[in-house]
């Protein structure tokens, strides 16, 4: 059964790619964007990280667990933090500036996202292990 996150983050790439065969660059990097997000959301459900004390409560904080919780410990791909802030600050574009995103940035967000729920879908599909961090 897929985690509930993840449906979400899969319905969220089906919108994006809708949005960009009919043109609207603007909400197909939104969608690519909030399908990263709700995979960021499962892979932490998948780890038993709970938003307790609210860091989930701004896209800031949520990235930030995601790279402490499971970028650094080595679950996910560092490269894959780095996607999902460029498709942030191409969704932050695309809800706020006037002009439209361009089509190879909606486009390279497209596909960031969906790299980025794939290797989330990959993830959540093994057991979790605590990963074992180094003593400082």
């Amino acid at each position: 059964m897929t985690p509930p996150f993840l449906q979400r983050a899969a319905v969220s790439l089906n919108s994006a790619k809708v949005l960009l065969d009919i043109g609207d660059t603007d909400g197909a990097a939104s969608r690519a964007y909030y399908a990263m997000y709700d995979a960021v959301r499962a892979c932490l459900d998948w780890a038993g990280i709970a938003p307790d004390r609210g860091e989930f409560k701004t896209h800031q904080g949520i990235s930030a667990a995601f790279a402490l919780h499971l970028v650094k410990p080595g679950l996910f791909p560092a490269e894959a933090s780095k996607a999902f802030r460029r498709v942030q600050f191409t969704r932050q574009a695309a809800d706020y500036d006037v002009v439209p995103v361009p089509q190879n940035d909606a486009l390279e967000a497209l596909q960031e996202a969906e790299n980025f729920v794939a290797a989330a879908a990959d993830l959540i599909a093994t057991p979790y292990h605590q990963p074992i961090m180094p003593q400082v």
